[in-house]
């Protein structure tokens, strides 16, 4: 594991090979062993449940869970690339209520059969990840499956603010994202055609990078509503609209269309726009401002919020498709 300043390096290459010949304890002493733990961290992992000052009084939780063939492939990812994908998951929700992550509980399940070495990567992932922002694994649990499934729980701190939900956009507010968009669609597509390459747009869906200052930040400056890109930007904004009984357009010349998606697309004969429009996983951030307000640095204008409902682009329906959808969609997303 990639850990945070203190920590203990890994056992040697000696120890058992497979998760079932080094047992759950073994297991789980080997993923938490010499990690340091964050701030506010009161107990850590090795007792019952786990203790997490909350100095705010309210604290943001949120949970993800990623099962392999449907989130991510082992051929396509390493380990520590899904490993910090689940964790960043998790912790752009956080942001995305204005929240600064704190601490995360970690479900792991995988067959008896799986490799030390793999768990080794994944637990790397979840940590590097997490110390991105200065948070740490403070508990969890080990079981045994047919696949591989991670579930993440993430903890954040509002710091005195109240949150941003997706429920606060008026009519009149301007429409801003932060982030990247389209660029882990772009990374699937080449993956799906079987090629490795440009690594830059592979990856981006190999290992998403949210903006975590920026929703603190958007909190910061008066932001209305506010809510993680994963499904893709017309899902998520449908989202937001809904709960916040507004209609929201988006500005098509705005969309930030990269030269790097523009070049992939032209390679694979797709649509960049699509893409952006319509790819998920980037956990880029959507967020609604006052009109008055100054949009922080980052966040660009991509729009703006009606008296309605529904989501439209450039005054019209869009009729491409509306982003990922579960139980709707197969495969690796």
């Amino acid at each position: 594991m990639c850990a945070t300043a203190g920590s203990a390096s890994l056992p040697p290459s000696s120890d058992p090979p497979s998760v079932a010949e080094l047992g759950e304890f073994g297991l789980i002493t080997r993923i938490t062993a010499g990690r340091a733990l964050a701030p506010g961290t009161l107990l850590g992992p090795g007792d019952d449940a786990a203790v997490l000052a909350a100095a705010d009084g309210r604290v943001v939780v949120t949970t993800d869970v990623l099962v392999e063939g449907v989130h991510f492939r082992l051929d396509w990812s390493t380990p520590h690339q899904v490993g910090r994908k689940a964790v960043a998951a998790n912790l752009a929700d956080v942001v995305a209520m204005g929240a600064v992550p704190t601490a995360l509980v970690v479900g792991l399940a995988v067959p008896g059969q799986t490799p030390v070495s793999t768990v080794d990567g994944l637990a790397t992932g979840m940590w590097e990840e997490a110390g991105r922002v200065g948070a740490g694994i403070i508990g969890g649990d080990v079981v045994s499956s047919a696949e591989i499934v991670l579930s993440v729980t993430a903890l954040g701190d509002l710091r005195g603010r109240a949150p941003v939900t997706r429920g606060g956009a008026r009519a009149g507010d301007v429409l801003a994202v932060c982030g990247r968009l389209g660029w882990s669609a772009a990374g699937l597509a080449v993956l799906r055609r079987g090629f490795r390459s440009p690594a830059a747009v592979v990856g981006a869906h190999q290992v998403p990078e949210p903006p975590y200052t920026a929703g603190p930040q958007a909190a910061a400056a008066g932001a209305t509503a506010m809510i993680d890109i994963s499904d893709g930007l017309l899902a998520d904004a449908s989202h937001l609209a809904e709960a916040s009984g507004v209609a929201i357009d988006i500005d098509s010349a705005a969309l930030p269309v990269a030269a790097e998606l523009a070049d992939v697309a032209a390679a694979l004969a797709a649509d960049a726009r699509q893409w952006v429009l319509n790819g998920g996983e980037d956990h880029a951030l959507l967020a609604c401002f006052p009109v008055a307000a100054a949009l922080p640095a980052g966040w660009t204008r991509l729009g703006g919020v009606q008296a309605g409902v529904g989501v439209t682009v450039d005054g019209q329906p869009y009729q491409g498709g509306a982003g990922w959808a579960h139980f709707e969609s197969r495969g690796d997303r």
